[in-house]
């Protein structure tokens, strides 16, 4: 999909300059000459920034625009000694002020990201967790089904629905996000259903909404779980029956779409909670995918590293990078509590530090908060009995394939290549004798590490932390009886 600027009033020589870089970008140019041309066009058409010049009264231009509920990027454009223009410019919602004669990077970090960019192929994936998940998401992408992407902030949901988008039919047609998260509650409903003119005080125009600009092609809802409880009502009439209510209509109006919704919430929990529709997440939750955390796939980290690290070299104009044996140590070994938005960051950061042409560990920063995850999840150590001393090599090596009850006999000695003995002594005991006897088992046969024990035994590391808190207390409840 071909993005889409705006440039407002007569910009002189910076209209050149914005053009010719959108071009360069393969971006399709709109123009307006005044604030009642701009607003209609902001209103009726797909805009993915606006750019307005600083000679037209920036507070008329904002009225209109905030009375139109509308909710493009606007970047202001002006002279270098007009700070007042650039402060109030900001002050009334423009999002950056550039000054004349524009530089290309300042204008370059702004358009950028809107370039049409079909990934080279999708996102960057050399993990076996991601190329199953790659594999998952071009099945659903054949189909027409509502696809919900679930995982933590910065796990790259918006990229997989735009791999999504560009794998089905529907990619030769617009892709249009909407973060549900970002947009006022009393804005959104126009946002993605549009209104009528005269609908309420300052509807001049008609505007389409968001549901009607993805006609024929794809609709993310992004952080859908952050959507008010009256919208979802109709947002659940939109899918099921494929129809809109723009505000101010006396009809439906028909979409043809196919919805992405992404959430970083436990919406099960928000359901319970009274604060999502159980119907919407019926309907939602048709095809599924959960993208594991970047810690989870260890083998992206390097190929993500790579790729940001000649990112960033190219947009400052610096030789290639390589990156040094103690720097990927430190990145394979980071906890990436804010997963590929943080690791990005990070190198970005790494990048304008480092001197020359090799990325040390030095120049890579991990934040605090990746740091106090990493502390807080670490393996307790754990005394290993005298016996384990005898165990043979092949008894000591934790095999990542390996069930729990196989981990648990290897920690008893009696695991053999093909088959697993000595079961036979829990039968005729108590099941939490033997629920504690597997999993501290486990954690012996794992060297302590929760995370790898955790995994065998099929239960999440807080699972894990709690059945062992619960052993520690047994004694003493003993004792107090």
């Amino acid at each position: 999909m071909t993005a889409q600027i705006l440039l407002i009033g007569d910009l002189a020589g910076a209209s050149g300059a914005v053009a010719k870089y959108a071009k360069k970008l393969k971006m399709d140019v709109l123009t307006a000459k005044d604030i009642t041309s701009a607003v209609e066009v902001l209103c009726q058409q797909r805009v993915d920034m606006a750019f307005l010049s600083a000679d037209l009264e920036q507070t008329d231009f904002f009225g209109a625009y905030n009375e139109a509920r509308l909710n493009t990027p606007v970047v202001s454009v002006g002279g270098a000694d007009s700070v007042q223009n650039a402060v109030m410019s900001i002050r009334l919602g423009a999002i950056e002020y550039l000054t004349t004669p524009i530089d290309e990077k300042q204008l370059g970090e702004l358009l950028d990201e809107l370039a049409d960019n079909p990934n080279q192929g999708g996102p960057i994936a050399r993990d076996d967790k991601t190329t199953a998940m790659l594999a998952l998401a071009k099945k659903f992408a054949a189909s027409n089904a509502t696809v919900l992407l679930r995982g933590e902030s910065g796990t790259g949901k918006e990229v997989l629905s735009r791999f999504i988008h560009d794998n089905s039919p529907r990619k030769n047609a617009p892709f249009i996000s909407v973060n549900c998260a970002a947009i006022p509650e009393n804005l959104l409903e126009s946002e993605l259903f549009g209104h009528e003119k005269g609908a309420f005080s300052g509807a001049v125009n008609k505007r389409l909404g968001k549901f009607q600009q993805a006609d024929g092609g794809t609709l993310l809802l992004d952080e859908i779980s952050e959507m008010d409880l009256s919208l979802q009502a109709k947002l659940l009439r939109a899918i099921q029956e494929r129809v809109i209510d723009p505000v101010g209509a006396t009809k439906p109006v028909p979409v043809d779409i196919r919805l992405v919704a992404t959430t970083n919430r436990n919406l099960e929990d928000h359901v319970r909670e009274g604060n999502f529709r159980e119907d919407l997440y019926f309907r939602l939750n048709v095809a599924a995918i959960e993208l594991p955390a970047l810690r989870e796939r260890p083998a992206d980290i390097l190929a993500l590293s790579e790729h940001f690290a000649q990112k960033f070299a190219e947009q400052y104009e610096l030789p290639r990078i390589t990156i040094a044996d103690d720097a990927k140590e430190k990145l394979t070994s980071a906890y990436w509590k804010g997963n590929v938005r943080e690791l990005e960051n990070t190198l970005h950061r790494a990048i304008l530090l480092m001197t020359g042409e090799e990325l040390k560990a030095e120049n890579i920063e991990i934040s605090a908060m990746s740091r106090e995850a990493a502390e807080a999840n670490a393996p307790a150590e754990v005394e290993a009995p005298a016996e384990a001393a005898q165990q043979t090599p092949q008894q000591q090596a934790p095999n990542p394939n390996m069930g729990a009850t196989g981990a648990y006999a290897a920690a008893q000695g009696g695991y053999q290549q093909g088959g697993i003995t000595n079961t036979g002594g829990m039968i005729g005991r108590q099941m939490h004798e033997v629920e504690k006897e597997l999993i501290l088992g486990t954690l012996d046969y794992c060297g302590g590490n929760r995370n790898q024990a955790a995994n065998m035994l099929g239960i999440s590391i807080k699972v894990l932390r709690d059945k062992l808190q619960a052993f520690d207390d047994s004694p003493k409840q003993q004792a107090a009886k």
